[in-house]
């Protein structure tokens, strides 16, 4: 059964809206006078979108800035009304939009945590029963009497997930509010969340971190200026919501030099996509160079690198560290295909050709490339090689 229904929703939004009492007698004296604006612009945030969320389904949510994701989970909490369409959700609603939402500033932790509670209509015993597992998750035991206005915003985020996601929402709503926290914490938000999904609850996540979406959520809707644009696998929407507006992803220009070496293109392809499509860290990657040679040249060798953006080169691999090749001349294409171990980043592909006397090419920016993702809290990590530390105790002597 469906626990979140919007059918044909829009909101629609009056620029320049007047905010209070005196603004408004202001703007009416002027129209009775004519001299009265005309009439205020518009903005639709939310144009006819429908979907659903099924029981125990994690829905996640991508788009830009100004897409009307924050909209949508406005008028899901009833924040605000449609201003067409329908909305229905079932059951409690756990929000969690923006840091210390629910919260009064003048009162302490505990306070809130039972207020929160009391706002999402549980009973004080079924509060108490789980106020030790907030407190622990949250870690602000020393400052459960402390005015929250006196919290730090790491704090506020802290508390405010741990109600919201303890005390058993049937729909948990979570917008972007993980990135206020470190990466130990958002690690523990997403076992919770996870944990919730199992539980049978339903889940609605907005994030820019879309690595993290991709794994709670299998489903995902991509909103673009206010309508959906695409629905569908999570993993599979990532990406391609990467690769819209993008430029060609891992395109070279032409490099001619002088000499038998003319290279017409280099490409950086990702195994799991066409070109165009945005490449990921776990993808397996394929570089290619299509060149020419006008003669044979005993001995040519070609090797293919790739450097970091700030110039370290960390891959480096040529035809001579098989087998020395013997190409005649004519059109030909070299291929160096990689397994997933750059971490996430730009990064540069660089050309070589010659022999081992003499040189005849060395393009050290042919092409660029970048992968998105996750870097698993590690940004400054080059290569990622999945092998694991083994710690084992000395024996004794």
């Amino acid at each position: 059964m469906d626990r979140i229904q919007f059918d044909r929703v829009s909101k629609r939004y009056t620029l320049g809206e007047r905010t209070n009492a005196r603004e408004a007698l202001v703007a009416m004296a002027r129209t009775l006078i004519g001299r009265g604006p005309g009439a205020a612009p518009e903005l639709w945030s939310l144009r006819d979108v429908s979907f659903t969320v099924a029981d125990g389904e994690a829905l996640g949510i991508i788009g830009r800035n100004g897409a009307g994701k924050s909209t949508i989970l406005k008028v899901l909490t009833g924040i605000t009304a449609p201003t067409r369409g329908v909305s229905r959700t079932r059951g409690r609603v756990a929000a969690l939009l923006e840091v210390g939402t629910g919260f009064h500033e003048e009162l302490t932790g505990r306070e809130n945590i039972y207020l929160n509670g009391a706002i999402l209509g549980m009973a004080r015993r079924d509060i108490a029963r789980a106020f030790d597992a907030i407190v622990d998750f949250s870690g602000v035991e020393r400052f459960l009497d402390t005015p929250v206005k006196r919290y730090s915003s790491g704090m506020y985020l802290r508390l405010a997930f741990a109600v919201a996601a303890h005390l058993e929402p049937d729909v948990l709503v979570v917008d972007e509010i993980l990135a206020v926290g470190d990466a130990e914490f958002q690690r523990k938000c997403l076992g919770r969340m996870e944990q919730a999904e199992k539980e049978g609850r339903t889940v609605v996540f907005v994030s820019h971190d879309l690595d993290t979406l991709g794994k709670l959520c299998r489903r995902s809707l991509w909103l673009d200026a206010g309508q959906i644009r695409a629905e569908g696998d999570s993993k599979e929407l990532v990406r391609d919501y990467l690769s819209s507006g993008l430029a060609p992803v891992g395109v070279g220009y032409a490099v001619v030099r002088g000499g038998p070496v003319t290279v017409k293109g280099v490409r950086v392809l990702g195994a799991r996509g066409p070109s165009g499509q945005a490449m990921m860290r776990e993808d397996s990657l394929s570089i290619e160079v299509d060149f020419s040679l006008a003669e044979l040249v005993p001995g040519m060798d070609i090797a293919l690198y790739v450097s970091t953006s700030q110039g370290v080169r960390v891959i480096d691999q040529a035809v001579s560290d098989r087998e020395p090749a013997r190409l005649e001349a004519g059109e030909y294409t070299a291929q160096l295909n990689l397994p997933p171990v750059l971490n996430v980043g730009d990064f540069v592909v660089g050309v070589w050709f010659g022999t081992a006397h003499t040189e005849f090419l060395d393009e050290p920016a042919a092409a660029t490339f970048t992968l998105h993702g996750n870097d698993r809290g590690r940004p400054d990590r080059v290569l990622v090689y999945e092998h694991p530390v083994v710690v084992r105790p000395l024996s004794p002597a």
